[in-house]
């Protein structure tokens, strides 16, 4: 065994990789790239918002004054035409059995049997009042509009629980009444939130971040950009905003008007057709004969 020279330093043990010291140059590069996606994940929420309070509600707004009329008093005749279909269903397997016909027992069990279409007429009826609502609130200007737009922003960098996991429970709530207020043009509302606020820069941040905690949020950060993306993707290729494609075409609404119309017409005559039937069926001659 060899002696160690007297004076000679002995070379220090090599750390295990688990042991290596992180560098402050790349603690700081993650933390400008978290910094850079919690902006883009602030920018993407606030498109999102944008589509689905401002854009869509303007888009099934615009669409239910132009064309929600025709459309409901389609569906209207199109639930009455079912529901006789099946009254003859009913009244013939009756017959066919012998039975008695109690046509006020069969009309009880064909309000159970069409109450979704019931509660779907009334979601359109309450579609159409929310359009007329909307069309009669004081328009913001383009500056105030801009205003709205960029105070959102702030709060949202702020105070969104998909940038802060952990705030508290009031803030949260704070959080949902600004975007109430972005969603009902309240500009009012939103300054006073956004002056609740405060200014983040004189608010210490209490987070002791550690190397592990940078690459958690940073993952957590990309998952959730991924999401959002997602989420954008989906509003862009669905109801109402593909009501787009027809409002900006007035040739396209006209065709639609049209196509309602004749749609009314159908079921007016089917409908006419089948009371003709009922009637028949209960040994009532039609009038005339």
């Amino acid at each position: 065994m060899c002696e160690q020279v007297p004076g000679a330093s002995a070379a220090p043990p090599r750390a295990s990789s688990s042991e290596q010291v992180i560098l402050f140059p790349d603690f700081e590069k993650l933390q400008k790239e978290i910094e850079k996606l919690r902006v883009s994940l602030s920018m993407l929420i606030l498109e999102r918002d944008e589509l689905r309070f401002v854009i869509c509600k303007n888009l099934e707004s615009a669409y239910m004054l132009q064309l929600g009329g025709l459309e409901y008093d389609a569906y209207k005749l199109f639930c009455r035409l079912r529901r006789l279909y099946r009254k003859i269903e009913i009244i013939q397997a009756k017959q066919n059995r012998q039975e008695k016909v109690d046509l006020s027992e069969i009309e009880k069990a064909l309000d159970d049997e069409f109450a979704a279409y019931q509660k779907r007429l009334e979601e359109q009826i309450e579609k159409m009042n929310e359009a007329m609502r909307r069309r009669e609130c004081e328009a913001l200007s383009e500056a105030d509009a801009a205003e709205l737009k960029s105070l959102y922003r702030q709060v949202v960098k702020e105070l969104h629980p998909d940038l802060h996991p952990d705030a508290s429970e009031a803030q949260v709530e704070l959080f949902a009444h600004a975007a109430a207020a972005y969603q009902n043009g309240d500009l009012r509302a939103m300054r006073v939130i956004r002056e609740a606020i405060g200014d983040p820069a004189s608010q210490p941040d209490a987070r002791q971040e550690t190397m592990k905690q940078l690459v958690q949020d940073k993952n957590r950060l990309q998952g959730m950009i991924r999401d959002v993306q997602e989420n954008i993707r989906e509003i862009k290729t669905t109801y109402p905003y593909t009501l787009r494609e027809i409002l900006q075409n007035p040739d396209q609404v006209a065709k639609k008007k049209e196509s309602l119309k004749e749609m009314i017409r159908m079921y007016t005559e089917q409908i006419s057709a089948c009371q003709a039937k009922i009637k028949e069926m209960q040994g009532v001659k039609p009038w005339g004969t």
